[in-house]
């Protein structure tokens, strides 16, 4: 069994990572105590890739949890499934970073990174055979971003040949008053670009709409609400790494453009709903299919924007069958009018009978598409519009060069993304 550690990152990265861990956890079948309540044994079938099984049939995520403020670490360990979580695992220091990227890479996030390793060590020698990371985290705050980067390079640097894929949430001022976000985010773009296999992309300005207008929540969106459908789509996108199935869907599969770089994905999940909303109806393929392809769902931009490189589509529900994916994917693309025009041939389609937590069929999309160029395009505007004016760069503390050179290396992915997007519409 190949496993995978969990570092979840920040405020923001520990409060999704433990959303995340309680809807992964109902779908195994697992209870608060970590015990194992199911009754599909196929919900333990591969239940070691992201638990490690103790004493008394117990099940442990694979989690580590990291923040500079220990206020985070109380929340997750004081929610419903807080009590599964390895304390040992667990590394805080004793003030935040302040919302600012510098501090967390070079400041107070350096003085317990080697602690924070040393935790992944010991996490990484009792696995059988580890195949790599996932990191969870925020582009705007300054642990999520600076640690969370700092990490990001370390890991990468001690184990080059496993696999590293981050879930990273892009910053939006609809969501966020913080002025310095964009200096964060971009500050840690190069990282992810360096050193990640995978980056799925969560845009809080995209869930944030899915929120206000999908969900009608209009101006009552909470974090909590936000936080859930980033763990909706995490749980999704980590279907089967989890669970068997055909592996057709092997998400290292999708950075087919030719570009180590090009490897930042969009996400959608299907059917849409609120926290606390279970028990959904039943939808069928061709139902899950037309929303998780809808602009409207995707959680990161609007896929009009630009070119598909590669997708994927996860089905999930005993209500689901293989050939009926394929067919639905293989009639659209002969008569696409009612979907999108640019989706790929050969987007690669999966079943796996254990359904979503508390929902009766589910489906993820997943695509590799010059599309994400739009929330950095954002992003680099805001940046640049702060960096000109030279605004709270003493807050900072390093080297002006160092901005200018993560902004270049920004926009020249945008740029990559751009050449690529007119060679496939020639």
């Amino acid at each position: 069994m190949k496993e995978i550690i969990n570092v979840q990152v920040g405020q923001c990265g520990n409060q999704i990572g433990a959303k995340f861990w309680e809807y992964i956890s109902e779908e195994h079948g697992l209870q608060t105590d970590g015990t194992y309540k199911g009754d599909n044994g196929s919900q333990l079938e591969r239940i070691t890739s992201y638990y490690k099984e103790m004493e008394g049939r117990k099940y442990v995520p694979r989690a580590i949890l990291v923040d500079l403020d220990p206020e985070s670490i109380n929340y997750v360990r004081s929610t419903q499934y807080g009590k599964l979580f390895d304390p040992e695992n667990a590394v805080s220091g004793e003030s935040g970073a302040g919302n600012n990227w510098s501090r967390g890479y070079y400041e107070q996030g350096a003085e317990i990174v080697d602690k924070v390793l040393s935790v992944i060590r010991r996490e990484a020698e009792a696995a059988d055979s580890l195949e790599g990371f996932q990191l969870i985290h925020s582009l705007g705050g300054g642990t999520g971003s600076g640690l969370g980067s700092l990490l990001i390079s370390k890991l990468r640097e001690e184990y080059s040949d496993k696999t590293l894929s981050t879930c990273s949430i892009i910053p939006s001022a609809k969501v966020s008053d913080t002025v310095v976000e964009p200096y964060n985010a971009i500050l840690s773009m190069p990282h992810l670009m360096d050193n990640c296999d995978e980056n799925f992309c969560i845009d809080n300005e995209a869930i944030f709409d899915i929120c206000q207008y999908n969900l009608k929540l209009e101006n009552r969106v909470t974090y909590g609400d936000l936080n859930h459908l980033a763990s909706l789509a995490l749980s999704g996108i980590t279907t089967f790494q989890r669970f068997k199935g055909n592996l057709k869907t092997d998400i290292r599969k999708l950075n087919t453009a030719g570009s180590p770089r090009l490897h930042f994905f969009m996400t959608s999940f299907a059917p849409v709903y609120g926290k606390g909303i279970i028990d959904c109806q039943a939808f069928s393929i061709s139902d899950l299919t037309q929303q998780v392809l809808d602009a409207k769902n995707i959680m990161t931009c609007n896929h009009n924007q630009g070119k598909f490189l590669s997708s994927a589509i996860i089905y999930r529900g005993q209500q689901t069958e293989k050939k009926d994916a394929e067919q639905i994917i293989s009639v659209e693309n002969e008569d696409p009018s009612e979907m999108i025009e640019s989706l790929p041939k050969s987007t690669n389609t999966d079943v796996c009978d254990i359904p979503s937590r508390g929902l009766k069929t589910s489906a993820t999309f997943i695509a590799n598409s010059t599309a994400i160029q739009e929330p950095l395009k954002r992003i680099s505007k805001q940046f640049a519009g702060l960096f000109r004016r030279k605004a709270f760069l003493h807050w900072y503390t390093m080297e002006e060069s160092e901005f200018t050179d993560a902004e270049n290396k920004v926009n020249d992915l945008i740029s990559e993304f751009q050449q690529y997007e007119k060679v496939h519409s020639a």
